[in-house]
């Protein structure tokens, strides 16, 4: 079986040129995520379910076509005009295809999900409350915006390392890690600790800025979210453990793959509203008049085994609160 036609199979999601063509009549919704299509197969199902708690039903009332960037945001462009041939009704692009996508395809309704920038800034929207032009869909921060999260995400950080004096940032000069390190910096004073940011460039540049904040002797590490060490995560993941330091992320993939802890916005609940607004625009409503949406429900992710080859003992208070636990 080719490539591609095997990612098209993953999660349920069965598009077949032909098959469209027998259902010229059931509207396309195109998917673009820049990550790899195995890490994809939730966010398709979540779509899915928002779908349905809308009232349609995949085969029935819409067909899906999906295309993965696998960590390679240069292919997203050539992705999107893909989908754009298959004429969809609309498309829904998470993160770092949201941008390529609204620019590639300015005219096609776009569903933008897992968002962590500013969508006014980007260009999207006029406003979150009504939108007025083809986008709309959700971001992950919530009221407060990136400082409130990180404010939160540092105070339950430092129920684990309470002595923490010195985090080393791990990211690019991108947007979300720059949004990400201003966040940061503006809670350090309230916590006590100060940020040692190395010069990371690109994933090659992560192992030696690790060191360079090893040498600088910070108490932990802080990895950005952004899209490039996201998606790449086999790669960055064991080069940020690898000092043997205590390690904090954004997204639950994070937490779940071996950093000591994470907190952000929940991915998948995104995935599922973002199927919601699909629906709605497939019934009729326009993205200029459906409100971006913020985030409301969070997912704290602690990693006991890691915790114990640290040597660190997790608060009951915290156990309690985590949405999930590693051991």
């Amino acid at each position: 079986m080719r490539r591609r036609d095997l990612l098209r199979i993953l999660g349920g999601v069965a598009f077949v040129p032909g098959a469209a063509r027998a259902q010229k009549d059931v509207p396309v919704v195109a998917v673009l995520v820049p990550g790899p299509a195995k890490n994809a197969e939730n966010r398709i199902v979540a779509i899915r379910q928002g779908m349905r708690e809308a009232g349609l039903t995949e085969g029935i009332h819409f067909i899906f076509a999906s295309r993965y960037a696998d960590g390679v945001f240069e292919r997203l462009p050539a992705l999107a005009l893909e989908l754009a041939a298959l004429k969809p009704r609309l498309i829904i692009a998470s993160a770092a295809a949201a941008p390529i996508a609204h620019k590639v395809l300015p005219q096609l309704p776009l569903v933008f999900t897992s968002y962590a920038a500013d969508p006014i800034k980007a260009g999207f929207a006029e406003s979150y409350v009504r939108p007025g032009g083809h986008a709309t869909g959700n971001v992950m921060n919530a009221v407060g915006g990136e400082e409130a999260l990180t404010q939160k995400r540092m105070s339950l950080f430092k129920e684990l390392v309470p002595d923490l004096k010195a985090v080393g940032f791990v990211g690019t000069s991108s947007v979300l890690a720059t949004a990400e390190l201003n966040a940061l910096q503006s809670v350090a004073d309230q916590f006590g600790f100060e940020i040692v940011r190395p010069s990371v460039r690109g994933l090659d540049d992560v192992e030696g800025g690790v060191s360079g904040c090893v040498r600088d002797g910070v108490g932990a590490l802080y990895v950005s979210g952004e899209p490039l060490l996201y998606n790449n995560m086999p790669r960055v993941l064991p080069l940020v453990m690898a000092p043997g330091k205590p390690t904090v992320g954004t997204y639950p993939e994070w937490g779940r793959a071996g950093l000591l802890m994470s907190y952000s916005a929940d991915l998948i609940d995104d995935f599922r509203r973002a199927g919601i607004y699909a629906a709605k625009i497939l019934n009729g409503e326009k993205p200029a008049d459906l409100p971006i949406e913020q985030a409301s429900k969070f997912v704290l992710v602690l990693n006991l085994k890691t915790a114990k080859s640290l040597g660190i003992a997790a608060p009951d208070r915290l156990l309690a609160v985590a949405d999930e636990v590693i051991e």
